[in-house]
């Protein structure tokens, strides 16, 4: 059988020049110990996946849609029971009909806080798409936000090291917020995506001043990272996107929330109405995606955190600054890249485009993208729209100039992608 070197699929149908070639060699060989511990946490949470589809008895019957109502969908249901199993958690709100991480995260929001309420960030600023929710976009008339609804916001900022400032949170508690607010990835921020275990430090720290204080975590980016998520460390309650991790690439659409009986009682009744709550919503097309998603989700995690890996250390050979580094721990699927000026971003992130399986012959440019202050570029050949454990790199055109790589269904496509983008670097003469 011959080699890939000796056969070279990567030159034959993309041209990748030997130089980038032998670069991604040489990437991957510095990386295959960090792969290594990347299988261990895959091969746990894969059988974690399976043991909760055995205790759940899960069949094809679970696979069946449903129309109107939705009253009595046992697919749904036990949909929800595998989700709250899988967060160690009560209970849990898992639909398609959840449109974005954002729009989870939202109902979580509103379900839980009420006129007089504080809702205190304790990891800085949360994404730009809930500046609008809460409140705190400049020139926003904040009509709907929580603001509009009487509840007060505030923030405690990061050390410069990005670790939580703990006597700050303990500061902040003498004003009773009725929730804190983690964000577990670190979106357009240099700072480390939080492990679950610093997650814990958090709700302890809370909890010992305010018991009742509910400790609300974005998961977005980080679910299957670890072998626990942040409800095993106390948080009371998730949220995130079912086209991140959890949908295993497979999803078509949806977030889940899950937590406490209460929360998500309360969350449900702000998704749906009070007195009908999780009661109603049919399924519709073919819940299979969802289950099926869900089962692939440590796998697909694995190989994007992989592709992530890589990334870092293959750029690190062409002299270019990552974050994190390929040897750092990770707890979520986000890879910085920086560059050093817009044309060596906005080519770069042409390159991942051309690397991805759907419109590969589309020329990505920067545009204004709703809910973002500046032009954004985004490269996202996705089999579903949106979907950032789909291979994607979007990036904010300003100072310094960053791009955000996160997913990647498979790592070759990510190894590809990458060589692409560097290939047509070099082709422009922008190195």
């Amino acid at each position: 059988m011959k080699s890939i070197k000796q056969d070279n699929c990567y030159t034959k149908y993309y041209q990748i020049p030997e130089h980038i070639f032998n670069a991604s060699d040489r990437a991957q060989e510095k990386a295959k110990d960090v792969f290594a511990g990347i299988d261990n946490i895959k091969e746990y949470n894969q059988i974690k996946v399976l043991n909760a589809f055995r205790q759940n008895r899960i069949s094809e019957v679970h696979f069946q849609g449903s129309t109107g109502y939705g009253y009595n969908d046992r697919g749904r249901d036990t949909l929800e029971m595998l989700y709250a199993d899988l967060f160690s958690t009560e209970d849990a709100l898992v639909r398609q009909s959840i449109t974005t991480g954002t729009h989870a995260i939202a109902i979580v929001l509103f379900g839980c806080l009420r006129p007089g309420d504080l809702l205190l960030s304790v990891t800085g600023k949360p994404y730009d798409t809930l500046d609008e929710v809460i409140g705190i976009r400049e020139g926003s008339n904040d009509t709907g936000s929580l603001k509009d609804f009487g509840v007060s916001y505030n923030q405690i900022e990061l050390r410069q090291d990005g670790t939580p400032d703990y006597e700050a949170i303990q500061a902040a508690m003498d004003r009773n917020p009725k929730m804190v607010f983690i964000q577990r990835s670190k979106g357009y921020l240099r700072r480390p995506a939080l492990s679950v275990s610093e997650i814990g430090k958090i709700v302890k720290t809370v909890k010992s001043i305010n018991k009742d204080c509910i400790v609300f975590v974005d998961n977005c980016y980080g679910e299957f990272t670890d072998i626990q998520e942040p409800t095993d460390a106390g948080a009371d309650v998730v949220a995130g996107s079912l086209i991140k991790n959890p949908g295993g690439g497979l999803a078509p659409s949806g977030g889940y929330i899950a937590g406490s009986s209460e929360i998500i009682e309360m969350a449900a009744s702000r998704y749906n109405v009070p007195g009908l709550g999780k009661e109603t919503g049919c399924t519709l097309g073919d819940p299979r995606l969802l289950y099926q998603g869900i089962y692939m989700a440590p796998h697909i995690v694995a190989e994007s955190l992989k592709g992530m890996v890589f990334a870092a250390a293959f750029l690190e050979e062409f002299g270019f600054e990552s974050y994190p580094k390929y040897d750092d721990v990770r707890n979520d699927i986000v890879q910085s890249l920086y560059f050093d000026n817009k044309e060596q971003l906005i080519t770069f992130c042409q390159g991942i485009q051309t690397g991805s399986p759907v419109d590969s012959f589309v020329t990505p440019t920067p545009w204004a993208m709703p809910g973002y202050d500046d032009e954004v570029i985004m490269a996202a050949g996705a089999f579903v729209q949106g979907s950032s454990l789909e291979l994607s790199m979007d990036a904010p055109i300003k100072e310094p100039y960053t791009g955000y790589l996160q997913g990647g269904l498979t790592y070759e496509n990510v190894k590809l992608a990458l060589m692409v983008s560097m290939k047509l670097m070099f082709d422009k003469k922008l190195l």
